[in-house]
């Protein structure tokens, strides 16, 4: 009987306190460009041929099922095994796709589901949005659309995302992926100004209501900080949204920012804060970090030191997972004001 009352003391104290410490854990927020997660079927809307069985990439479900289990896996890893409760992607070409990363690799049991709206992208890539049912609770959504037929601009919408934390604190998340530096950095970054300018419009508007709004901006911005659009959108007399990169961790000397182009590191993928959330960062020891997993990286031959091992280069499958790393932010528990 005795032995009973301590086992019946124990039930009680797990189902106590575990909620405490589920209420008290971090809520992780990581973002990642999969770079060309296609699935293998033709779509006659979409410049997609090069990702076909018999096109010239060679995309097969082979191949394809490789990456999923990889971008799985980095999901699942980047934080010790601490799961996101959020997880921003660029480059997925459609729900199909999205519906095989979740059901194929234990993502939908753990508890996983996903948001995206087709874009008018050409190539027929968007940004899409994983949530942790129970940890990340999402009340509306919606595609910005930020492409501009005066600036012969097609470019992938913004994906806006409102929900509730399971601390009950609503959060914005913006799920960006925008123009490429094609035609010269300085040429195409009118593109990348003209998208920040819609972009801040949102951001605007959420703030002149609550100007403690919880505001993450996250995605690849095919910029670093200090360029006109990154100071466009963070703002420059009046800040409205926070670079985390100086609560960066670096894992490694050797990883030098997100994406590596002929030997150079650039941070072009980011997270931004509001200022509501940059305030717990500083004082609440949260930081931001970019994840470099050993099966992410290669070694650099001709540049020397290791770069984003890919799936691809040109026409010749490497069987790597991306050009980018993820970025991750970790914030810890807060309450909103």
């Amino acid at each position: 009987m005795m032995v009973l009352k301590y086992v019946f003391a124990a039930f009680l104290l797990f189902f106590c306190v575990t909620p405490l410490l589920a209420q008290a854990s971090p809520f992780t927020v990581l973002f990642y460009n999969v770079e060309n997660l296609y699935d293998c079927e033709k779509d006659s809307l979409k410049d997609d041929g090069e990702f076909l069985p018999d096109g010239d990439k060679y995309w097969t479900f082979y191949r394809l099922n490789n990456k999923l289990k990889a971008i799985s896996k980095v999901i699942i890893a980047s934080n010790k095994w601490d799961l996101p409760a959020v997880v921003g992607l660029c480059e997925v070409e459609n729900a199909a796709v999205l519906k095989h990363l979740l059901y194929s690799n234990g993502l939908y049991q753990l508890g996983y589901r996903f948001l995206h709206v087709d874009g008018p992208d050409k190539r027929g890539v968007d940004v899409a949005l994983l949530y942790r049912k129970g940890v990340f609770t999402p009340l509306s959504y919606q595609s910005i659309n930020v492409s501009n037929a005066d600036m012969n601009l097609v470019t992938r919408d913004v994906l806006y995302v409102k929900g509730l934390s399971n601390q009950n604190d609503t959060l914005h998340f913006f799920i960006n992926h925008w123009p490429s530096k094609l035609g010269g950095e300085m040429q195409s970054e009118p593109r990348r100004e003209y998208v920040a300018h819609q972009l801040n419009l949102k951001v605007d508007s959420l703030l002149s209501l609550n100007n403690q709004a919880n505001i993450i901006v996250m995605g690849d911005f095919n910029a670093e900080i200090g360029t006109s659009s990154i100071s466009l959108l963070l703002g420059e007399l009046v800040p409205r949204l926070f670079e985390t990169a100086s609560v960066t961790k670096m894992i490694s000397d050797k990883i030098g920012g997100s994406h590596k182009y002929q030997g150079q590191w650039a941070l072009i993928d980011h997270v931004f804060v509001s200022a509501s959330i940059h305030r717990v960062l500083l004082t609440n020891n949260g930081f931001s970090q970019i994840v470099s997993l050993p099966f992410l990286l290669e070694d650099d031959p001709t540049y020397s030191g290791v770069k984003p091992y890919r799936t691809y280069v040109g026409p010749r499958y490497l069987g790597g997972v991306s050009d980018h790393l993820p970025v991750m932010l970790v914030l810890p528990p807060f309450t909103s004001q």
